[in-house]
């Protein structure tokens, strides 16, 4: 349909067009079977009009082909629907109201006119901020009348946005805000950004290559033939790694035979050992022969990396046999925390997507996993004694009271059998610790507080509420994190009101210490010790506490460092490091919560723990808060780079609307722009603003000078992020992390000769392009033999003089391309004659395919 645009907001007269009631209309209530056929046939969609005018502008049309009419005047239905955005309309006959999070309600008024059989809803309103991208609409709108159970409208019960959003065709669709320089990514475009690396792969080298890159490794002249007449020999403290490295070599077609060092070697042999004095932790040397593989590692961790190094000459395809380049590498990493972060949080996934991970984390040398565990949206592990937190906060559902679940986000839908909901029992979590324990991961897991802690808090109420019915009032207050008389007002960047920890209730220092203990014990369990504890920290709701009673009363005793609203994140902060500290463990937080503004770190003194750890991460080059990374390292905490313009993988692979993804802090990031970041010198990497203007002068666009890094000893390593929001299945995640977490793994475990204050951009494109042709030659097929799922970057292709020319960001991918609008799909070869002047293109790598481009008319 087209858009009535601008008008919509002038006069609301529009809204009466195509109504009325039909001639069998209904009383004020309709019956549960009226509700779902209305759901079943009604057809909800959501458009965008106009991103440029002051509020965005969008609109919802609700077209009613179903025999049911919504009776006139003010009745108990309601429609609620998700919106990443908080939305606001004036509207006659109707209301639109902000429940919590990304939940919206509309509701008929006293002079709403009915919606007859057959007619048209049209129903404007605007946007907190523009909408670019079809995944900013979420699945599973739904009707709802009280007493009833809630039907979800079936046009909107699937993962295709696309089949009940409106197209993005126009600028004021497409862009963000005036000017916005990112250019629309289009099949020419593409075309004609492919092209440098295409011509320099040309050039290439295409034999396999070591991935992460090692520090220094000579490759020779010849091969060793790996089959089954060799045997593994090891010393006996890696009988863990060697049991692994046969295990791998069988699953791709070479069984070994395999014994401790006591045992003599004959014939050809892999020879796992440690040499202690080496003193760098997960250093090796390896060397290839053509009848001897030697790994030598500093530790078992070293001897493990390895062994990734050797598997990772192999080609994705079994065999019985395969040839190995003859090489001899010296190699540690660059860096001791090299990380990857996963929100389940707000959408679980399940176990098995993550175990995948972890191997494939293991298969590029990340040895960090920080999971998070916890949301506002969801809480995702079992925890002894406190049922609550997954009986309630693991499931989300229309429940307004929220003691059976929290309230529905995030496109779930009113039904627990919606997306998202789930969490790891207490067995799943001790299998996945070790799962990581034996790749050398360490599992970092994170409880998020004390904002972004709805689901605690929630479940924490349930409880509360079901103890002190059965006359329990001290259990019920014993892990309330909530003070019922609390009139704080504040609204989260996500659009909650009441989402903190209430940090001056004892109750939640016994709640900390109670989570902490019971995954302590889980860690036990597993075989191995809880290191690191992450509390989250990040985005506080301004306003937190400040009507707090229980805050007032703290401030009232005259305990020194707690006189006001300003001093609660740090007197939170310093209990929890208290409690983690006790307990012998190392506290992490992302970078706001260990700061009182953008300037000003908490005094690192406070805080009882050896090691404080930070993920700086909110670098909007212009917004001057890049530099709290380096400001926290020279106040003596321990950053974590994890910057958002290049490190967070929920960003779309590209600036099209068919990109899943949040754009908040770039427009896009592909794995090349991963490639292509220096941790070093975390300035260098200011290359664009949010509009897309080059950034040439740091300094000057922020207005001031840029402090310095003077304790590059405390900067502990990088890590990247996918948040979950809009990712809501497993292949979903999978799409977004992969594959660029292999460039993250190459930057993290790698220090490349192009890096530098004035980085060489040539020889970091050619390193680029060998880079992107081991993607698509070994890696990506790799993934694909694992049996997950992962990104395939749409083709660049033109038609000039009847000739199709096409290529990828990726060389080596097959790119096939159809003239009869994908009725049947070829292969392409260079420059084929086509004789259609708009044609469709996809790559495609086994049986995964990217999405459908075309060229233009």
């Amino acid at each position: 349909m087209k858009f009535a645009g601008r008008h919509l907001f002038a006069r609301f007269s529009a809204l009466t067009l195509a109504l009325g009631l039909a001639h069998s209309a209904l009383a004020a209530e309709l019956t549960q079977q009226q509700l779902g056929e209305f759901a079943d046939d009604a057809k909800l969609r959501f458009g965008v009009v106009n991103n440029l005018a002051a509020k965005p502008e969008l609109q919802l049309t609700l077209t009613n082909d179903s025999g049911v009419a919504l009776p006139a005047g003010k009745s108990d239905w309601r429609i609620y629907f998700h919106s990443v955005r908080k939305l606001d309309a004036t509207l006659d006959g109707l209301s639109l109201r902000h429940v919590q999070g990304d939940l919206h309600e509309l509701a008929p008024t006293a002079g709403f006119k009915g919606l007859a059989a057959g007619a048209n809803l049209l129903v404007p309103y605007t946007a907190s901020s523009s909408m670019v991208s079809y995944t900013d609409f979420m699945p599973r709108a739904f009707i709802t009348q009280q007493g009833m159970t809630a039907e979800v409208f079936a046009n909107t019960d699937t993962e295709a946005v696309q089949d009940f959003v409106e197209p993005f065709t126009k600028a004021e669709q497409l862009q963000r805000f005036s000017p916005d320089l990112y250019p629309i990514a289009t099949a020419a475009i593409r075309y004609q950004d492919n092209l440098a690396v295409n011509q320099a792969v040309a050039k290439l080298d295409t034999s396999p290559k070591i991935i992460p890159t090692p520090a220094d490794v000579k490759y020779r002249k010849g091969t060793a033939t790996l089959d089954s007449s060799w045997q593994i020999r090891y010393a006996g403290r890696l009988t863990g790694e060697a049991t692994y490295l046969a295990a791998q070599l069988k699953s791709a077609g070479v069984t070994l035979t395999s014994a401790a060092d006591h045992v003599a070697a004959t014939g050809k042999v892999i020879e796992l050992t440690v040499d202690g004095s080496n003193a760098k932790p997960e250093a090796y040397t390896l060397n290839i022969a053509a009848d001897k593989i030697t790994i030598t590692g500093s530790d078992n961790a070293g001897a493990f990396y390895g062994i990734q190094s050797v598997l990772s000459l192999l080609p994705a395809q079994t065999a019985s046999s395969h040839a190995l380049p003859q090489l001899s590498a010296s190699d540690a990493p660059r860096y001791s925390w090299r990380g990857m972060q996963y929100d389940m949080g707000r959408n679980f996934h399940g176990k098995e997507v993550t175990l995948r991970l972890i191997e494939q984390m293991a298969r590029y040398k990340l040895n960090k996993l920080h999971l998070h565990l916890t949301e506002d949206e969801g809480w995702r592990l079992e925890i002894p004694g406190l049922p609550e937190l997954t009986d309630v906060g693991g499931n989300r559902c229309f429940d307004l009271s929220e003691q059976t679940c929290l309230l529905t986000q995030l496109g779930t839908g009113p039904h627990k059998s919606g997306s998202g909901n789930g969490y790891y029992s207490t067995a799943d979590f001790i299998e996945i610790i070790k799962f990581a324990s034996a790749r050398h991961i360490e599992v970092v897991p994170e409880i998020d507080m004390p904002g972004h802690a709805r689901a605690a808090v929630k479940s924490m109420e349930a409880r509360y509420k079901k103890l002190l019915k059965a006359g329990q009032k001290a259990e019920a207050e014993q892990y309330l994190l909530s003070d019922p008389l609390d009139k704080s007002q504040y609204m989260t960047v996500q659009n909650y009101t009441d989402n903190s920890i209430n940090v001056c209730l004892p109750s939640t220092y016994a709640f900390v210490d109670k989570v902490v203990y019971e995954l302590q014990q889980m860690y036990r369990k597993a075989g191995t010790k809880l290191v690191t504890f992450h509390m989250g920290g990040d985005e506080t709701g301004a306003g937190s506490w400040t009507a707090s009673p229980a805050c007032n009363a703290l401030f009232a005793k005259g305990e020194q460092g707690v006189a006001g609203p300003a001093d609660l994140k740090p007197y939170f902060v310093s209990k929890v490091s208290a409690i983690t500290s006790a307990r012998g463990l190392d506290l992490a937080g992302w970078e706001d919560g260990l700061m009182y503004d953008p300037v000003n770190t908490f005094n690192r003194s406070q805080f009882a723990n050896k090691h404080v750890l930070a993920n700086a991460w909110d670098n909007i080059w212009e917004w001057g808060v890049a530099d709290r990374a380096y400001r926290l390292a020279n106040a003596g905490y321990e950053p974590i780079l994890s910057p958002a313009t290049h490190l967070y993988f929920d960003h779309p692979h590209e600036a099209n609307p068919e990109e899943r993804g949040y754009y908040w802090a770039t427009r896009y990031t592909d794995a090349a722009k991963v490639f292509g970041f220096m941790p070093d010198n975390l300035y260098a990497n200011a290359d664009k603003t949010r509009n897309g203007a080059p950034i040439e002068n740091l300094e000057a666009l922020v207005g001031r000078a840029m402090p310095a890094l003077e304790k590059p000893e405390n900067l502990r390593g990088m890590q990247a992020q996918v948040w979950s929001e809009t990712i809501r299945t497993g292949a979903q995640m999978e799409q977004m992390i992969y594959p660029r977490l292999i460039p993250l793994a190459e930057r993290a475990w790698h220090k490349a000769a192009w890096e530098g204050d004035k980085p060489n951009t040539a020889a970091r494109s050619a390193d680029w392009a060998a880079f992107a042709l081991q993607l698509s030659a070994k890696e990506l097929p790799k993934l694909a033999a694992l049996g997950g799922d992962f990104y395939l970057p749409p083709p660049g292709a033109v038609v000039e003089n009847g000739k199709l020319r096409a290529n990828s960001s990726l060389p080596g991918l097959t790119i096939e391309f159809s003239v009869d609008k994908g009725t049947s799909w070829n292969t392409y070869a260079d420059e084929q004659a086509v004789s259609a002047s708009s044609v469709l293109l996809r790559t495609r790598l086994g049986e995964a395919t990217s999405r459908v481009t075309a060229t233009a008319n």
